[in-house]
C-alpha cells in the first residue's frame, strides 16, 4: 500500500506557511492507455481513467504530502466540482485555503487529459478568474517560498523583498516567439526551473547546457529538466554544478510529473540538501508520480518514497544489478526519511467516489 509520513517538516517561522503558490485551479478527468489519438468520426477506448483536482492542485498536494505547510491562492466555483476539490485539497490533503475564494455562479475549470504514445493532450474550458492573485494574497504574507509563474503578474514581489525564496517556472508559448524580455521577470527570483525546449527558446541557445549557463546569470539557482535525459542544475551559492540521470519507470500518465519535480526541489531547497541530492530526489519523486493516474493525486508522499528505498534494498540484496546501482545512487535517503507513522495516500478515482483506491503501490523501475 502506498503511504505517507505524517510529520515530515515543521511548519515555517513565525506562524508563516511553508510555501504558497497561485494559479488556476482545474478539474481534471485523465484517461490513460489510449490505443491511438482519437480521430474524427472514431470511437476509441480508454484503458484507464482518473479524476483528481488539477492545475495549481499539482503542486499543491506534491508539496503538501512531502510535509511542506502549504498554501493556494486561487479561485473555484460553486459547482459539484469545486466543492469535491475543496473537500480533497482542504480536508484530505490539509492545505491552507485562505487565500481561495468560491465564487457564486462560476463553474471550475475543466480538463481532458488524454495519455498515449509516452505523452499526453489535453482539452480545457474554462474562465480566467475575476479577481486577481494579489487580492487573492494580500500585502503581508510572507512565506519561506513561492512557487510562482513567469507568465503571471508579479504578485509575489512584496513578499521576496521580505525574504520568501522565489522558485520560478514558465509555460508554453503558444505564439512560439520565446521573447526573451520574459527572462527580466526574474529579478528576485531565488531559482528558475525551466525545461529543456523553453530554457533554449528563451535564451537563444543551442543545448541545454549553454542555456542552463545563460539562466545561471539570472537567478542564484537555475535547473533545466531535460526529460529522459535528467536534468542540470547550477547553485551559485555554493559553487555546485550537477547532472543527474532519471529513475526509470512505466509510466502511465505524465500528467503533473513536472509539477511533482518542481515541488520536490523546494522541499530539498528548504532543508538544505545539497544540490546532488535535490536534483536526485526530485527525480525520484517525479518517477513515483507517472506511475499513478493524476496530476495531483499521483504525487508520492514520505511513505511512497519508504516504500521505494526498501523494495530498492530487497532487490539489491537479491543480487539485482541495477537495484544496487541505485541503493548506491540513493544512500543519502534513510538520512533524510522522517521517522513517524504511515497512513494511505488518497489516489485518483474513476468517478467522483467517497473512497479512494489506494490498494497499488509504486513499481521497482
Amino acid at each position: 500500500m502506498n503511504a505517507e509520513h505524517t510529520d515530515a517538516s515543521p511548519d515555517g517561522a513565525k506562524g508563516e506557511l511553508d510555501v504558497l503558490m497561485a494559479g488556476m485551479l482545474f478539474m481534471d478527468i485523465v484517461f490513460t492507455d489510449l490505443p491511438s489519438a482519437p480521430q474524427p468520426g472514431t470511437e476509441i477506448w480508454a484503458g484507464g481513467m482518473g479524476t483528481s483536482p488539477g492545475g495549481i492542485a499539482n503542486l499543491a498536494v506534491a508539496t503538501a504530502r512531502l510535509g511542506l505547510s502549504t498554501g493556494i491562492a486561487t479561485t473555484m466555483g460553486d459547482d459539484g466540482y469545486g466543492s469535491w476539490a475543496r473537500t480533497i485539497l482542504e480536508t484530505d490533503e490539509g492545505i491552507d485555503l485562505t487565500h481561495t475564494q468560491t465564487l457564486e455562479h462560476w463553474h471550475t475549470p475543466v480538463t481532458v487529459s488524454m495519455a498515449y504514445d509516452g505523452d499526453r493532450a489535453m482539452l480545457t474550458h474554462g474562465h480566467r478568474s475575476p479577481i486577481t492573485t494579489a487580492e487573492l494574497v494580500g500585502p503581508d504574507a510572507t512565506p519561506r517560498a513561492i512557487l510562482a509563474d513567469l507568465d503571471e503578474d508579479p504578485w509575489w514581489r512584496p513578499a521576496a523583498g521580505r525574504g520568501s525564496k522565489v522558485f520560478a517556472d514558465v509555460g508554453w508559448d503558444p505564439t512560439e516567439t520565446w521573447d526573451p524580455a520574459v527572462l527580466r521577470a526574474l529579478d528576485g527570483c531565488h531559482c528558475f526551473m525551466p525545461n529543456s525546449v523553453e530554457a533554449r527558446a528563451y535564451t537563444r541557445k543551442d543545448t541545454p547546457q549553454e542555456a542552463l549557463k545563460a539562466l545561471a546569470e539570472l537567478v542564484p539557482v537555475a535547473v533545466v529538466t531535460l526529460g529522459a535525459e535528467g536534468a542540470i542544475a547550477i547553485d551559485n551559492e555554493s559553487g555546485e554544478r550537477v547532472h543527474v540521470a532519471t529513475v526509470p519507470a512505466t509510466a502511465i500518465d505524465p500528467t503533473g510529473a513536472g509539477d511533482v519535480f518542481g515541488a520536490s526541489f523546494v522541499v530539498g531547497t528548504l532543508e538544505g540538501w545539497p544540490l546532488e541530492q535535490r536534483l536526485k530526489f526530485s527525480s525520484l519523486c517525479s518517477s513515483l508520480a507517472v506511475q499513478q493516474f493524476g496530476g495531483s493525486l499521483a504525487a508520492p508522499g514520505w511513505g511512497d518514497v519508504a516504500d521505494w528505498w526498501g523494495a530498492v534494498g530487497q532487490k539489491a540484496t537479491a543480487g539485482d544489478p541495477h537495484a544496487a546501482k541505485l541503493r548506491q545512487d540513493y544512500a543519502f535517503l534513510p538520512d533524510l526519511i522522517p521517522p513517524g507513522p504511515v497512513t494511505s495516500v488518497r489516489r485518483a478515482e474513476a468517478t467522483i467516489a467517497r473512497l479512494a483506491d489506494v490498494t497499488h503501490g509504486p513499481d521497482l523501475p
